[in-house]
């Protein structure tokens, strides 16, 4: 099989990728972490410009990831792309200190310990790693789970730490989603799963606790928040952090009490739950915010005094509330863009049945 070189500006990293190998996929086998989400060709989060005259093949993406004009400005996406030359490309998302994988990318079988209802559409799935021993990942991070009996698979977070020899996941259940029914009719205690990561490049930068962190959920997305989470209270380190956890109906709001005990190991904590639907009121002492998660976020800047030049912000749930706060923060707050680090929480495609939780990291 022939091989073209592939080179990354600005980092100046080269690679080499093979005639059938997506971009992407050659980068994680030479060991770099590019951003990356759904590979898929859905989210986006791995577009990029194609900076001389090589030729590249897209295999079948969306169009809302990359327009027709886009494609023929020479944009590409890196999840789809596959060199048909020796190419340059310009990345558009990157981080300069964090685009090497701290772990290799792998697979591994888990067997199921657990699984739970935390609201009437999201379930706990819990795994007991059995292969690889010492599997790890960064706190924020995901996995492809494989759909028992099939060659399809779905990406989720973990909630958990990587220290205990376990996966956590949050699913929310769509109708028709494939792997999410399996949850409630067919899959059950000791059975094996396979998995195969860790993905994603959401993951705690500032590990030393000096800077502040503003964390982000909506519905499933809490699963890397609380993963994230978990690390800051383990590492007791003088930290601040605002916590904004929003649903659609008070319902849609699960371990709010696991989050509040988290908080009390952290110096300076605030968790701030947001419920879009204004109806869903218990009266006078209600401790819920209403509207959306949005508002709620540029509201609470306006008046908290927090401070957003030495803050990291870490978001994940679905592509619309995760737009919306970010324009929030960088074009009425102005938030660098390299401040903030994504997950969006995108579903697959109507032909593959919709499973939610697979993720874009941005």
């Amino acid at each position: 099989m022939g091989t073209f070189n592939v080179r990354f500006e600005p980092i100046g990293e080269e690679i080499e990728c093979g005639e059938d190998e997506t971009i992407l996929d050659a980068a994680f086998r030479s060991g770099l972490n590019l951003v990356h989400g759904c590979r898929e060709g859905r989210c986006s989060a791995c577009k990029a410009f194609v900076l001389d005259e090589g030729w590249i093949y897209l295999k079948k993406y969306s169009s809302f990831a990359l327009s027709d004009q886009e494609e023929e400005g020479g944009y590409t996406l890196l999840c789809r792309a596959v060199p048909e030359s020796d190419v340059t490309i310009e990345l558009l998302n990157y981080d300069p200190d964090h685009y090497r994988l701290e772990h290799a990318i792998t697979d591994g079988v888990g067997r199921v310990v657990d699984v739970e209802a935390l609201t009437h559409d999201i379930r706990r799935l819990e795994l007991q790693i059995e292969s690889p021993q010492g599997f790890g990942f960064l706190p924020g991070q995901f996995v492809d789970i494989w759909i028992p009996g099939t060659e399809q698979r779905r990406s989720f977070s973990m909630a958990n730490l990587p220290s205990d020899g376990r996966l956590e996941f949050i699913i929310k259940q769509y109708p028709g989603g494939r792997f999410g029914a399996m949850l409630d009719e067919g899959l059950t205690v000791g059975d094996s799963v396979k998995f195969t990561g860790p993905y994603g490049t959401c993951y705690l930068r500032d590990t030393g606790g000096s800077r502040s962190a503003l964390l982000i959920a909506g519905g499933s997305g809490m699963a890397p928040i609380l993963s994230l989470l978990r690390q800051m209270s383990e590492d007791g380190q003088g930290r601040t952090v605002s916590v904004f956890y929003g649903g659609r109906a008070r319902r849609d709001l699960f371990y709010t009490e696991l989050v509040q005990s988290l908080g009390k190991r952290i110096e300076q904590f605030e968790f701030i739950q947001v419920v879009s639907d204004e109806s869903d009121s218990d009266g006078d002492g209600d401790d819920v915010r209403y509207g959306f998660v949005h508002d709620a976020v540029d509201q609470w800047i306006e008046t908290s005094g927090f401070r957003l030049d030495a803050c990291d912000v870490y978001m994940a749930g679905p592509p619309p509330m995760v737009d919306a706060v970010n324009d929030v923060l960088t074009l009425r707050h102005q938030v660098e863009q390299n401040r903030i680090f994504v997950d969006k929480f995108t579903s697959t495609g109507p032909e593959e049945s919709a499973d939610s939780d697979s993720v874009s990291s941005l």
